[in-house]
């Protein structure tokens, strides 16, 4: 039986192994679970932007007997996802993203006051989770006191059992759905009566449409901010001298996160199911079987990135998938974007010296979904405002 250090230095270190089958297996079958795992880049890509072939929606599960979640965006496919898309997109715009600038920016600062005068904390703990909860929060006009229970529903359903994943839509699914009723009645400037009030050809979002898309802004919005905002502190106290770049031109993050995402994905895989025979490399793939598309070892192809075990703020160009590929290019990725640059941005020039805090042994987060830690202790030097 393998040892629970080797189980957590295999999930801190998955890229060995991709290595490994991208040379070997690079489309490879499981026969227990009847589903295919892919491993390289141009197959990964195509996987995730061929819906006429690669479908998102879990048809293995009947329509009535779906939870919410199932019916959002992410697990629907055109013509309806264009639908469902276009209507998202009337209230999620680029503008009301970037006109949140100046509130995650206060948001940051007010976090980070808690800890400055300690010289330590947590990234994850202190900041990475406590800042795109609140945001989301915010943005769906929801009570940020409800914080740990967001925090619980989240984990579970990114890493939980199956019991507790269907517990926790359930619960969320409950909980959103007292929050439409209160907005039928009385509609507030929040992402969720803009969702209410959006209109195509006289259609508008379902209920069960609407409750999916809450579950998802919350659990993705929240898991994929947190974790990009820890994995990159995690590479930049690797390496001091990208620390000391940063530190001298801001101006270089943007880029420096996109490598974030590359090297250290916070998706690390996606599931879509086979709607037609097709073919992956040299194996045949028949309809009603499973795909996990691996995007951490596609963005680690040799094929497709020079060197790619190298974390290169300069990499250009830096064309990853971490946020998917396609038509189901994730919605939320501005604002993991603006986000995860506030926040590194802020944190680097307010905190002198900051490191990963001597012989802290990381724990990686339970899901093999998502990458990430569960906590990334620092220091630095205390006391600046």
């Amino acid at each position: 039986m393998e040892s629970l250090s080797s189980v957590r230095e295999r999930a801190l270190n998955p890229f060995p192994w991709y290595r490994m089958m991208r040379e070997s297996a690079p489309v490879y079958y499981n026969p227990e679970r009847n589903s295919w795992n892919v491993f390289r880049y141009d197959d990964v890509q195509r996987v995730l932007a061929d819906y006429t072939v690669f479908s998102s929606e879990p048809r293995h599960i009947p329509a009535a007997q779906r939870q919410p979640i199932g019916a959002s965006i992410i697990n629907t496919d055109p013509p309806r996802h264009h639908k469902l898309r276009s209507l998202v997109s009337q209230a999620f715009t680029p503008r009301r993203v970037a006109q949140l600038e100046p509130r995650i920016t206060a948001i940051v600062h007010e976090l980070l006051d808690q800890v400055t005068p300690m010289g330590r904390m947590d990234v994850i703990d202190d900041l990475a989770y406590p800042l795109p909860v609140t945001v989301i929060a915010e943005l769906l006009g929801i009570p940020i006191g409800d914080r740990e229970r967001f925090k619980r529903w989240s984990d579970a359903v990114v890493g939980g059992s199956p019991m507790d994943r269907r517990m926790a839509q359930m619960e969320m699914g409950e909980y959103f759905l007292s929050i439409i009723e209160r907005r039928r009645h009385e509609a507030e400037n929040d992402l969720i009566s803009g969702l209410m009030q959006a209109r195509i050809e006289g259609q508008q979002l379902s209920l069960v449409e609407l409750l999916g898309f809450c579950i998802l802004l919350l659990v993705a919005g929240n898991e994929t901010t947190t974790n990009l905002i820890g994995n990159a502190m995690l590479c930049f106290s690797e390496r001091p001298e990208v620390m000391e770049q940063l530190r001298a031109d801001p101006s270089l993050l943007p880029d420096a996160i996109e490598e974030v995402l590359r090297y250290r994905s916070p998706v690390q895989v996606m599931f879509r199911h086979t709607i037609a025979d097709t073919h992956l490399g040299d194996q045949e793939i028949r309809a009603g079987q499973g795909v996990l598309a691996w995007i951490g070892s596609a963005n680690r192809d040799e094929s497709q990135f020079a060197d790619p075990d190298r974390f290169d703020i300069h990499r250009m160009p830096n064309r990853h998938l971490a946020f998917g590929n396609g038509i189901h290019f994730c919605l939320g990725a501005p604002l993991a974007r603006l986000e995860a640059r506030i926040a590194l941005a802020i944190m680097i020039e307010r905190l002198p010296g900051l490191r990963i805090a001597p012989d802290v042994q990381l724990e990686p987060q339970e899901s093999f979904i998502v990458y990430g830690v569960k906590h990334l202790p620092v220091i630095f030097a205390a006391g600046r405002a």
